[in-house]
């Protein structure tokens, strides 16, 4: 006897949709269309930063080159990049203003803006270095922990030296009095950029450094000159000695600065002469080489509490001098 038929075992005829389908059919094959990129779906963080970006862009503070402060930024330096990260609103702003060939602009996340900011911004504009925004532990990591970066930092390709007869000669030039700092050794970047300054200072037509031995222009004398390293050239001698020998035999008179010296420094005789100032190591002071050449060692005069002078501030009192005396002050 035949009995009824198993529910579901026979198939409808007709055109609408069958059971199992849920009642979607076709359509629901269709979709809503492809997914939407990140950056366009506004709640998306991508397009949060897309947002963000535009209404930096219209406000004119970033270029088009900005990147969101979420993105990572430029990796570590390896081991064959020798740029320098320069941080500091003086010493970037004076690296700016000299056109030195910054190949980024790292600016912090509301960062409290200030006439020197601005002034950074626009030259970056408009020489369309790219501008970058990252949070302020990523420019700590940057600038070194340590570091006073105040908000900005740029990276800058290797210092390029120039040539000590090449400042001597460009000098004689501009008809001007030679006044050159030498240094013997000094292994301290914040030495070197504290005599960079005091060289700028007081009308010092540049900074002669030997090839061995001695600390270049990093990232640290960079900071500590305040930016005067954009201003004052510096040169790379192979061999000190020789360029001291080189410079006395175009008319220069050579002194090194030493606390057992036999001249001492207040009112120097040849300060209205062609003059190189030797600058000693920090801690042994004048090689001999070097204080065999010299013609005359000048001391400054201190307390005899006080055992020496830091050759930042020695380099700089002996400036003085010699600024002091060349102006006719009394």
């Amino acid at each position: 006897m035949a009995g009824k038929p198993r529910a579901g075992a026979v198939r409808k005829s007709g055109k609408g949709p069958s059971k199992g389908t849920g009642g979607l059919g076709r359509r629901a094959l269709e979709g809503k269309g492809p997914t939407p990129k990140a950056e366009d779906r506004e709640w998306h963080p991508a397009g949060k930063a897309k947002i963000r970006r535009e209404k930096l862009a219209a406000m004119g503070k970033l270029n088009r080159n900005t990147t969101d402060s979420r993105k990572p930024v430029q990796k570590r330096a390896k081991a064959s990049d020798d740029t320098e990260v320069v941080t500091g609103r003086n010493s970037v702003l004076e690296a700016l203003r000299a056109r030195i060939p910054a190949t980024a602009f790292y600016i912090a996340t509301r960062i409290e803006m200030d006439d020197r900011v601005k002034e950074m911004i626009s030259i970056a504009t408009q020489r369309g270095i790219p501008i970058l925004e990252v949070m302020k532990p990523e420019l700590d990591r940057m600038g070194g922990y340590d570091s006073v970066h105040q908000g900005v930092a740029i990276k800058v390709p290797p210092y390029e030296y120039a040539h000590p007869n090449d400042l001597l000669e460009a000098t004689f030039e501009k008809n001007k009095t030679p006044l050159f700092v030498a240094l013997d050794g000094i292994t301290d970047p914040r030495n070197l950029g504290a005599i960079i300054r005091s060289t700028a200072a007081f009308g010092g037509n540049g900074i002669i450094l030997p090839q061995r031995r001695s600390v270049g222009v990093t990232a640290a004398a960079w900071k500590t000159s305040a930016g005067a390293a954009a201003r004052l050239p510096v040169a790379m001698a192979s061999n000190l000695t020789a360029t001291i020998k080189s410079f006395k035999d175009q008319g220069v008179f050579v002194i090194g600065l030493d606390g057992g010296g036999d001249t001492m420094l207040p009112g120097l005789e040849l300060a209205d002469r062609p003059l190189l100032i030797v600058v000693g190591n920090e801690g042994k002071g004048l090689s001999k080489l070097v204080t065999e050449n010299c013609d005359a060692i000048v001391s400054i005069p201190i307390s005899a509490s006080t055992e020496s002078l830091n050759a930042g501030i020695a380099a700089s009192v002996a400036l003085y001098e010699v600024a002091r005396l060349r102006s006719g002050a009394v």
